[in-house]
Protein backbone atom coordinates (compact mmCIF):
# COMPACT_ATOMS: atom_id res chain seq x y z
CA UNK A 1 0.00 0.00 0.00
CA UNK A 2 1.43 3.24 -1.15
CA UNK A 3 1.94 6.07 1.62
CA UNK A 4 -0.58 8.21 0.65
CA UNK A 5 -4.05 5.59 0.52
CA UNK A 6 -2.28 4.00 3.97
CA UNK A 7 -2.40 7.80 5.75
CA UNK A 8 -5.82 8.38 4.30
CA UNK A 9 -6.69 4.77 6.30
CA UNK A 10 -4.71 5.58 9.28
CA UNK A 11 -5.97 8.96 10.04
CA UNK A 12 -9.92 8.47 8.83
CA UNK A 13 -9.48 11.54 6.28
CA UNK A 14 -10.42 12.03 2.81
CA UNK A 15 -7.78 14.81 2.71
CA UNK A 16 -4.96 14.75 -0.18
CA UNK A 17 -1.22 14.92 2.33
CA UNK A 18 1.39 16.34 1.27
CA UNK A 19 4.08 14.68 0.26
CA UNK A 20 8.21 14.33 -0.11
CA UNK A 21 10.05 11.76 -1.72
CA UNK A 22 13.89 10.54 -0.98
CA UNK A 23 15.80 8.46 -3.15
CA UNK A 24 17.82 5.42 -1.87
CA UNK A 25 21.93 5.52 -3.05
CA UNK A 26 24.03 2.70 -4.27
CA UNK A 27 27.78 3.45 -3.53
CA UNK A 28 29.70 1.39 -6.31
CA UNK A 29 32.91 2.34 -4.78
CA UNK A 30 34.66 4.47 -1.36
CA UNK A 31 32.98 1.74 0.88
CA UNK A 32 34.31 2.76 4.65
CA UNK A 33 35.81 5.82 3.42
CA UNK A 34 33.32 8.61 4.58
CA UNK A 35 33.79 8.71 8.04
CA UNK A 36 37.91 8.62 7.39
CA UNK A 37 37.56 11.90 5.26
CA UNK A 38 38.21 10.00 2.21
CA UNK A 39 36.49 9.95 -1.57
CA UNK A 40 33.35 8.70 -2.77
CA UNK A 41 31.25 7.96 -5.39
CA UNK A 42 27.49 6.89 -5.80
CA UNK A 43 24.39 7.54 -7.51
CA UNK A 44 20.80 8.08 -6.75
CA UNK A 45 18.18 5.21 -7.56
CA UNK A 46 14.49 5.20 -8.95
CA UNK A 47 13.61 3.92 -5.40
CA UNK A 48 13.02 5.47 -2.33
CA UNK A 49 11.50 7.02 0.94
CA UNK A 50 8.01 8.39 0.28
CA UNK A 51 6.87 10.41 3.64
CA UNK A 52 2.91 11.47 3.22
CA UNK A 53 1.93 14.34 5.85
CA UNK A 54 -0.03 17.42 6.99
CA UNK A 55 1.19 19.84 9.49
CA UNK A 56 -0.18 19.99 13.00
CA UNK A 57 -1.03 22.97 14.70
CA UNK A 58 -0.17 22.06 18.27
CA UNK A 59 3.26 20.48 17.67
CA UNK A 60 1.74 16.73 18.11
CA UNK A 61 3.95 14.45 16.11
CA UNK A 62 2.07 11.11 15.20
CA UNK A 63 3.28 8.96 12.54
CA UNK A 64 3.07 5.24 11.06
CA UNK A 65 5.13 3.15 9.26
CA UNK A 66 4.22 0.88 6.04
CA UNK A 67 7.35 -1.05 6.62
CA UNK A 68 7.10 -1.57 11.27
CA UNK A 69 4.80 -1.90 13.13
CA UNK A 70 3.74 0.74 15.65
CA UNK A 71 3.73 4.39 15.88
CA UNK A 72 5.41 6.50 16.76
CA UNK A 73 3.93 9.49 19.11
CA UNK A 74 5.92 12.62 20.59
CA UNK A 75 5.82 16.67 20.44
CA UNK A 76 7.80 18.74 18.14
CA UNK A 77 8.29 21.24 21.44
CA UNK A 78 10.19 18.53 23.94
CA UNK A 79 13.17 16.85 24.01
CA UNK A 80 11.58 13.40 22.94
CA UNK A 81 13.47 10.28 24.97
CA UNK A 82 14.56 7.75 22.27
CA UNK A 83 12.32 4.51 22.30
CA UNK A 84 15.19 2.78 20.17
CA UNK A 85 13.27 1.70 16.97
CA UNK A 86 11.76 3.46 13.84
CA UNK A 87 10.29 5.94 15.21
CA UNK A 88 13.79 7.67 16.56
CA UNK A 89 14.45 8.53 13.23
CA UNK A 90 11.50 11.57 13.52
CA UNK A 91 12.79 12.47 16.46
CA UNK A 92 16.25 13.07 15.47
CA UNK A 93 15.26 15.08 12.44
CA UNK A 94 13.15 17.75 14.89
CA UNK A 95 16.08 17.41 17.16
CA UNK A 96 18.08 18.51 14.55
CA UNK A 97 16.44 21.56 12.47
CA UNK A 98 15.45 22.59 16.27
CA UNK A 99 19.09 23.17 16.55
CA UNK A 100 19.18 25.83 14.22
CA UNK A 101 15.41 26.90 13.30
CA UNK A 102 12.29 27.75 14.87
CA UNK A 103 9.85 24.63 15.06
CA UNK A 104 5.77 25.92 15.65
CA UNK A 105 4.50 23.04 13.32
CA UNK A 106 4.07 19.17 14.36
CA UNK A 107 2.65 16.70 11.97
CA UNK A 108 0.66 13.74 11.37
CA UNK A 109 2.21 11.13 8.78
CA UNK A 110 3.03 7.40 7.42
CA UNK A 111 6.51 7.06 5.93
CA UNK A 112 7.28 4.03 2.93
CA UNK A 113 9.77 2.43 1.56
CA UNK A 114 9.67 1.16 -1.74
CA UNK A 115 12.48 -1.82 -1.07
CA UNK A 116 13.59 -3.95 1.78
CA UNK A 117 15.71 -2.04 4.21
CA UNK A 118 19.37 -2.97 4.22
CA UNK A 119 22.39 -1.13 2.52
CA UNK A 120 20.56 1.32 0.09
CA UNK A 121 20.75 3.92 2.86
CA UNK A 122 16.99 3.73 3.79
CA UNK A 123 17.86 5.72 7.31
CA UNK A 124 19.39 8.77 5.41
CA UNK A 125 16.81 8.49 3.41
CA UNK A 126 13.96 8.86 6.13
CA UNK A 127 15.98 11.33 7.87
CA UNK A 128 15.69 13.63 4.77
CA UNK A 129 12.49 12.96 4.29
CA UNK A 130 11.54 14.02 7.50
CA UNK A 131 12.97 17.21 7.65
CA UNK A 132 12.25 18.16 4.06
CA UNK A 133 8.78 18.11 5.82
CA UNK A 134 9.43 20.01 8.85
CA UNK A 135 10.78 22.34 7.15
CA UNK A 136 8.05 22.59 4.29
CA UNK A 137 5.69 23.08 6.99
CA UNK A 138 7.39 25.39 9.31
CA UNK A 139 8.66 27.82 6.08
CA UNK A 140 12.46 26.50 6.58
CA UNK A 141 14.68 27.05 3.21
CA UNK A 142 17.74 25.00 3.31
CA UNK A 143 20.36 24.53 1.06
CA UNK A 144 21.64 21.18 0.08
CA UNK A 145 24.79 21.02 1.95
CA UNK A 146 22.49 22.59 5.09
CA UNK A 147 20.56 19.42 4.64
CA UNK A 148 23.23 17.15 4.06
CA UNK A 149 24.20 18.83 7.30
CA UNK A 150 21.31 18.42 9.13
CA UNK A 151 20.98 14.32 8.03
CA UNK A 152 24.34 13.78 8.91
CA UNK A 153 23.59 15.44 12.41
CA UNK A 154 20.52 13.10 13.56
CA UNK A 155 22.32 9.66 12.52
CA UNK A 156 25.84 10.89 13.54
CA UNK A 157 24.70 12.47 16.98
CA UNK A 158 21.33 12.07 18.05
CA UNK A 159 21.30 8.14 16.80
CA UNK A 160 24.59 7.55 17.92
CA UNK A 161 25.95 6.25 14.68
CA UNK A 162 29.84 6.67 13.08
CA UNK A 163 28.43 7.46 9.75
CA UNK A 164 30.06 9.76 7.34
CA UNK A 165 27.98 11.70 5.02
CA UNK A 166 28.42 9.34 1.58
CA UNK A 167 24.73 8.59 2.26
CA UNK A 168 22.96 11.45 2.65
CA UNK A 169 25.43 13.53 -0.15
CA UNK A 170 24.12 11.03 -2.83
CA UNK A 171 20.74 11.00 -2.12
CA UNK A 172 20.79 15.21 -2.27
CA UNK A 173 23.41 15.77 -5.11
CA UNK A 174 22.72 13.48 -7.34
CA UNK A 175 22.06 13.89 -10.87
CA UNK A 176 20.64 10.98 -13.12
CA UNK A 177 23.11 9.53 -15.30
CA UNK A 178 26.02 11.07 -13.68
CA UNK A 179 28.37 9.51 -11.58
CA UNK A 180 28.91 11.43 -7.82
CA UNK A 181 32.65 12.32 -7.28
CA UNK A 182 33.08 13.83 -3.61
CA UNK A 183 35.86 14.54 -1.55
CA UNK A 184 34.40 14.24 2.08
CA UNK A 185 36.89 16.27 3.37
CA UNK A 186 36.69 19.41 1.81
CA UNK A 187 33.15 18.97 0.39
CA UNK A 188 33.93 19.39 -3.53
CA UNK A 189 32.30 17.12 -5.73
CA UNK A 190 31.44 16.70 -9.13
CA UNK A 191 28.86 14.93 -11.22
CA UNK A 192 30.71 13.19 -14.13
CA UNK A 193 28.26 12.59 -17.04
CA UNK A 194 27.83 9.33 -18.52
CA UNK A 195 29.93 8.82 -21.24
CA UNK A 196 28.97 8.79 -25.01
CA UNK A 197 30.81 5.68 -25.03
CA UNK A 198 29.05 3.81 -22.03
CA UNK A 199 26.98 0.54 -23.69
CA UNK A 200 23.88 0.13 -21.80
CA UNK A 201 23.51 -1.01 -17.99
CA UNK A 202 21.26 -1.47 -15.26
CA UNK A 203 22.28 -1.86 -11.44
CA UNK A 204 20.51 -5.07 -9.72
CA UNK A 205 19.99 -4.70 -6.00
CA UNK A 206 20.16 -8.41 -4.63
CA UNK A 207 18.25 -8.68 -1.13
CA UNK A 208 19.96 -11.25 0.86
CA UNK A 209 16.48 -12.35 2.52
CA UNK A 210 18.25 -10.87 6.16
CA UNK A 211 17.44 -7.29 6.91
CA UNK A 212 20.33 -5.20 8.18
CA UNK A 213 20.56 -3.48 11.00
CA UNK A 214 23.73 -1.88 12.70
CA UNK A 215 23.13 -1.59 16.57
CA UNK A 216 24.59 -4.44 17.87
CA UNK A 217 27.41 -5.55 15.08
CA UNK A 218 30.57 -4.51 14.80
CA UNK A 219 30.25 -1.19 12.39
CA UNK A 220 31.07 0.98 15.47
CA UNK A 221 34.35 -0.79 16.04
CA UNK A 222 35.68 -0.80 12.55
CA UNK A 223 35.40 2.76 12.54
CA UNK A 224 37.32 3.07 15.89
CA UNK A 225 39.92 0.89 14.80
CA UNK A 226 40.81 2.87 11.74
CA UNK A 227 40.78 6.29 13.54
CA UNK A 228 43.03 4.00 16.29
CA UNK A 229 45.36 3.15 13.49
CA UNK A 230 45.38 7.20 12.39
CA UNK A 231 46.28 8.24 16.05
CA UNK A 232 49.13 5.72 16.39
CA UNK A 233 50.69 6.17 13.01
CA UNK A 234 50.75 10.06 13.46
CA UNK A 235 52.42 9.29 16.85
CA UNK A 236 54.82 7.31 15.61
CA UNK A 237 55.62 9.58 13.33
CA UNK A 238 55.93 12.93 15.24
CA UNK A 239 52.89 14.40 13.60
CA UNK A 240 50.62 15.78 16.14
CA UNK A 241 47.83 13.83 16.74
CA UNK A 242 45.25 15.69 18.56
CA UNK A 243 42.32 14.26 19.93
CA UNK A 244 41.49 10.60 19.74
CA UNK A 245 37.76 11.95 18.26
CA UNK A 246 39.23 13.81 15.37
CA UNK A 247 41.28 11.47 14.27
CA UNK A 248 41.14 10.65 10.30
CA UNK A 249 43.25 7.91 8.40
CA UNK A 250 42.82 11.06 5.93
CA UNK A 251 45.01 12.85 8.19
CA UNK A 252 47.91 10.20 7.48
CA UNK A 253 50.40 10.15 4.45
CA UNK A 254 50.73 7.35 2.69
CA UNK A 255 53.95 7.22 2.56
CA UNK A 256 53.92 7.44 6.87
CA UNK A 257 51.62 4.61 6.75
CA UNK A 258 54.36 2.30 4.51
CA UNK A 259 57.19 3.28 6.53
CA UNK A 260 55.24 2.77 10.08
CA UNK A 261 52.35 -0.19 9.55
CA UNK A 262 54.89 -3.25 11.10
CA UNK A 263 54.52 -1.17 14.22
CA UNK A 264 50.52 -0.92 14.68
CA UNK A 265 48.42 -4.34 15.20
CA UNK A 266 47.33 -6.61 12.27
CA UNK A 267 43.76 -5.18 12.02
CA UNK A 268 44.34 -1.53 12.20
CA UNK A 269 46.90 -2.25 9.37
CA UNK A 270 44.18 -3.95 7.50
CA UNK A 271 41.38 -1.11 7.98
CA UNK A 272 44.23 1.27 6.50
CA UNK A 273 45.10 -1.04 3.75
CA UNK A 274 41.27 -0.55 2.97
CA UNK A 275 41.32 3.39 3.13
CA UNK A 276 44.31 4.02 0.88
CA UNK A 277 43.12 1.04 -1.33
CA UNK A 278 39.37 2.74 -2.08
CA UNK A 279 41.20 6.31 -2.25
CA UNK A 280 43.04 4.93 -5.46
CA UNK A 281 39.54 2.95 -6.38
CA UNK A 282 37.44 6.03 -6.30
CA UNK A 283 39.83 7.82 -8.82
CA UNK A 284 40.31 4.80 -11.13
CA UNK A 285 36.88 4.36 -10.75
CA UNK A 286 35.65 8.47 -12.03
CA UNK A 287 37.58 7.97 -14.63
CA UNK A 288 36.56 4.27 -15.83
CA UNK A 289 33.21 6.64 -15.81
CA UNK A 290 34.09 9.34 -16.95
CA UNK A 291 35.72 7.10 -20.43
CA UNK A 292 32.76 4.64 -20.71
CA UNK A 293 34.66 1.59 -19.94
CA UNK A 294 32.23 0.18 -18.11
CA UNK A 295 34.31 -3.44 -18.13
CA UNK A 296 36.78 -1.19 -16.27
CA UNK A 297 34.17 0.04 -13.83
CA UNK A 298 32.58 -3.22 -13.00
CA UNK A 299 36.42 -4.56 -12.09
CA UNK A 300 36.83 -2.22 -10.19
CA UNK A 301 33.57 -2.70 -8.37
CA UNK A 302 34.54 -5.99 -7.97
CA UNK A 303 38.12 -4.72 -6.04
CA UNK A 304 35.97 -2.77 -3.49
CA UNK A 305 33.88 -5.52 -2.57
CA UNK A 306 36.81 -7.75 -1.96
CA UNK A 307 38.60 -5.03 0.00
CA UNK A 308 35.93 -4.25 2.55
CA UNK A 309 35.47 -8.42 3.36
CA UNK A 310 39.18 -8.84 3.46
CA UNK A 311 40.01 -5.57 4.58
CA UNK A 312 37.75 -4.04 6.30
CA UNK A 313 36.59 -7.45 7.35
CA UNK A 314 32.98 -6.35 7.29
CA UNK A 315 30.32 -8.99 5.61
CA UNK A 316 27.93 -11.36 6.96
CA UNK A 317 27.70 -14.84 5.28
CA UNK A 318 24.88 -14.45 3.34
CA UNK A 319 26.41 -11.27 1.66
CA UNK A 320 30.14 -12.67 0.90
CA UNK A 321 28.38 -15.79 -0.96
CA UNK A 322 26.59 -13.17 -3.11
CA UNK A 323 29.55 -11.96 -3.43
CA UNK A 324 31.24 -15.45 -4.63
CA UNK A 325 28.42 -15.53 -6.57
CA UNK A 326 28.63 -12.31 -8.63
CA UNK A 327 31.90 -13.05 -9.22
CA UNK A 328 31.19 -15.99 -11.64
CA UNK A 329 27.72 -14.19 -13.19
CA UNK A 330 27.64 -13.78 -17.00
CA UNK A 331 25.88 -10.49 -17.48
CA UNK A 332 27.49 -8.87 -14.18
CA UNK A 333 30.29 -6.36 -14.60
CA UNK A 334 30.92 -6.11 -11.09
CA UNK A 335 29.59 -6.40 -7.82
CA UNK A 336 29.64 -5.56 -4.14
CA UNK A 337 27.72 -5.89 -1.51
CA UNK A 338 26.21 -2.06 -0.43
CA UNK A 339 26.69 -0.63 2.41
CA UNK A 340 28.24 -1.63 5.74
CA UNK A 341 27.52 -5.58 4.79
CA UNK A 342 25.88 -6.38 8.14
CA UNK A 343 22.98 -8.39 6.18
CA UNK A 344 20.70 -6.37 3.87
CA UNK A 345 22.09 -5.87 0.14
CA UNK A 346 24.31 -6.65 -2.64
CA UNK A 347 24.36 -4.08 -5.75
CA UNK A 348 25.68 -5.21 -9.21
CA UNK A 349 26.55 -3.44 -12.41
CA UNK A 350 24.94 -5.39 -15.13
CA UNK A 351 24.42 -6.02 -18.89
CA UNK A 352 20.52 -5.17 -19.61
CA UNK A 353 20.22 -7.91 -21.94
CA UNK A 354 21.19 -10.58 -20.02
CA UNK A 355 19.08 -9.31 -16.86
CA UNK A 356 16.78 -11.95 -16.59
CA UNK A 357 19.19 -14.83 -16.86
CA UNK A 358 21.37 -12.58 -13.87
CA UNK A 359 18.28 -12.82 -12.03
CA UNK A 360 17.33 -16.44 -12.30
CA UNK A 361 21.24 -17.31 -11.92
CA UNK A 362 21.73 -15.31 -8.56
CA UNK A 363 18.27 -16.84 -7.09
CA UNK A 364 19.56 -20.32 -8.14
CA UNK A 365 23.17 -20.67 -6.84
CA UNK A 366 21.95 -18.30 -3.60
CA UNK A 367 19.17 -20.53 -2.45
CA UNK A 368 20.83 -24.24 -3.16
CA UNK A 369 22.99 -22.63 0.04
CA UNK A 370 20.25 -20.31 1.72
CA UNK A 371 17.21 -22.59 1.02
CA UNK A 372 15.19 -20.71 4.25
CA UNK A 373 15.27 -17.38 2.78
CA UNK A 374 13.08 -18.59 -0.19
CA UNK A 375 10.16 -16.33 0.59
CA UNK A 376 12.47 -12.92 1.34
CA UNK A 377 15.28 -13.39 -1.37
CA UNK A 378 14.48 -10.68 -4.24
CA UNK A 379 16.48 -9.22 -7.12
CA UNK A 380 15.45 -5.73 -8.34
CA UNK A 381 16.90 -3.65 -11.50
CA UNK A 382 16.83 -0.07 -11.18
CA UNK A 383 18.36 2.86 -12.91
CA UNK A 384 20.30 6.34 -11.60
CA UNK A 385 18.07 8.90 -10.89
CA UNK A 386 18.01 12.51 -9.59
CA UNK A 387 18.72 13.38 -5.76
CA UNK A 388 15.73 14.99 -3.46
CA UNK A 389 13.97 17.85 -4.71
CA UNK A 390 14.21 20.55 -2.16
Amino acid sequence: MDAETLFKQKFHTAETPLKVYCPYRIAPVGAHSDYQHGLISGFAIDEGVTLAFLPTNDGTVKLYSANFEGAAEFSAYELAQRSYDWGDFAKAAFVSVKRKHRVEMGMIGVIHGSLPVGGLSSSAAVLISYICAICKINGIQLTRPELVELALYAEHDYLEMNVGKMDQSCEVYSKKDHLLFLDTLTDEYKLIPQSEKMPPYAFAVIFSGKERKLANTAFNSRVDEAKAASFALRAFAGIPYGSFKDSYMRDVPKEIFDEYKSKIPPAWRRRAEHFYGEFSRVQRGAKAWENGDIAEFGRIMFESGHSSIYNWETGSPELKTLYEIMLKCDGIYGGRFSGAGFNGSSVALVDPAKQDDVAAFLKEQYLAVYPQYQDDFSVRFVHTANGVEL
